[in-house]
């Protein structure tokens, strides 16, 4: 036991020797960071404190590589965010484009033109017997009814033929969209 307590030192020395002030040797006591080996007044074993401390202050400096390392994969993970939304921030700018300038239309509008279309041939194809109902009575044989019949048909097979693409249509409809009306001037 004698020989232990020879190896003992005080603060003040342990203080020396880790290059901070005795309070702090203290406080380091009171957190349980290194060990006293009696208290009033406090003794410690000079090489295990050596070692204790070292490992605790390893531990802190891996700590602030982790820490540091969270903060670099956090700033990462932001500026990837920003470079996202400013990637689909132009995107949709150049959709916006591609609409204003007719090269692209929105799907509810080619729904509604196409619904247009289809009621049109269909109107035309449902007044079909009131407008033929006359003429093939008047008809003499089968024959001239089914060729009064066939040319009313290709008269509607004709008029859809003829149905093209309309830019203005899709240009209408942006700008309703934007609230602009139609003699309003495109350059506004």
């Amino acid at each position: 036991m004698a020989a232990e307590k020879d190896n003992l030192v005080t603060s003040e020395r342990i203080a020396e020797l880790l290059g901070v002030q005795v309070r702090r040797v203290q406080q380091l006591t009171q957190e349980g960071v290194i060990p006293a080996k009696s208290s009033r007044p406090y003794r410690y074993d000079l090489f295990e404190v050596a070692q204790v401390y070292i490992q605790y202050l390893s531990e802190k400096i891996a700590g602030r590589e982790s820490k540091h390392a969270d903060i670099r994969e956090a700033e990462q993970d932001k500026l990837r965010a920003e470079a996202d939304w400013k990637m689909a921030k132009a995107k949709i700018s150049e959709m916006e484009l591609a609409e204003l300038e007719g090269t692209m239309h929105r799907s509810d509008d080619v729904v509604e033109v196409m619904n247009a279309l289809v009621y049109a041939v269909r109107s035309n194809v449902l007044s079909l017997p009131g407008r033929l109902a006359m003429d093939v009575a008047k008809a003499s044989s089968a024959n001239e009814a089914s060729a009064i019949i066939r040319r009313e048909c290709n008269n509607i097979l004709e008029d859809l033929s003829n149905y093209k693409y309309n830019p203005d249509e899709f240009r209408r409809k942006v700008r309703e969209r934007q609230g602009k009306k139609d003699d309003e001037d495109e350059t506004d």
